[in-house]
């Protein structure tokens, strides 16, 4: 998809939702996800032996928090507190934001639009980076994922839905921008535009099938896309 697209999409937003983990920082590029995965299901293993031998195999940590309440509320409030430790931690160590996404949300600020990150990691992690880096004044809402709750993550349209009523926006007039399949998936299910932020090889394909309906490599584009249209 082209700069056309890209100017379309854009020209209709009114809210720009910008995942966090791709778009604007790289959670685990200073802490692997897979070593913050492992102690997660060592934990869940106290809690359920069983589950917890499902879970030794998995390098996600969001898929482990998704098994977490299949051992009870224990286990779930267990792993969802020490995965928002781990990830305040971890973006301490992730170093700068992602190129192009600074220019991206002063853009937006600039064009009159309101911006929201919505993201499946933990509010206290997003906010967290965002006063590290000095960027707090440019987002006017964050909604992360909602606690104990690891089913209305992306693609469930929760957190969409509840930044599009922070900010007394239509779920048509939002954009969001990731990296994910359950990014676009999510903006499908709140009726919202999708731009997929293509930023691995083979990604710009999956994120087209997927229905993004505009596919970037670079949040420069965002910026530059922005800059182009009136306030």
């Amino acid at each position: 998809m082209g700069n056309n697209q890209l100017s379309e999409v854009i020209d209709a937003t009114r809210t720009v939702l910008f995942d966090f983990d791709g778009p604007v920082c790289d959670v685990f590029s200073g802490q692997p996800a897979s070593e913050v995965a492992h102690r997660l299901a060592d934990t869940l293993a106290r809690h359920d032996a069983a589950l917890g031998a499902k879970a030794c195999g998995i390098d996600d940590p969001m898929e482990i928090l998704r098994l977490a309440p299949q051992g009870g509320k224990p286990a779930i409030r267990a792993i969802e507190e020490e995965l928002t430790k781990a990830e305040v931690t971890a973006v301490k160590l992730a170093g700068a934001p992602t190129p192009g996404v600074v220019a991206a949300l002063k853009a937006a600020q600039s064009s009159g639009r309101t911006v929201a990150i919505v993201s499946n990691n933990s509010t206290a992690c997003v906010r967290a980076f965002l006063m590290l880096h000095d960027l707090r004044h440019l987002v006017n809402a964050v909604v992360g994922r909602a606690p104990y709750w690891p089913d209305l993550m992306k693609p469930d349209p929760h957190s969409l839905l509840k930044a599009a009523a922070q900010l007394d926006a239509r779920p048509h007039d939002c954009t969001l921008i990731g990296d994910s399949v359950t990014d676009v998936e999510a903006a499908q299910a709140a009726g919202s535009h999708s731009i997929g932020f293509a930023n691995k090889p083979g990604k710009d394909r999956t994120l087209s099938d997927a229905g993004a309906d505009a596919v970037i490599t670079t949040m420069t584009a965002v910026a530059q896309a922005l800059d182009r249209l009136p306030t």
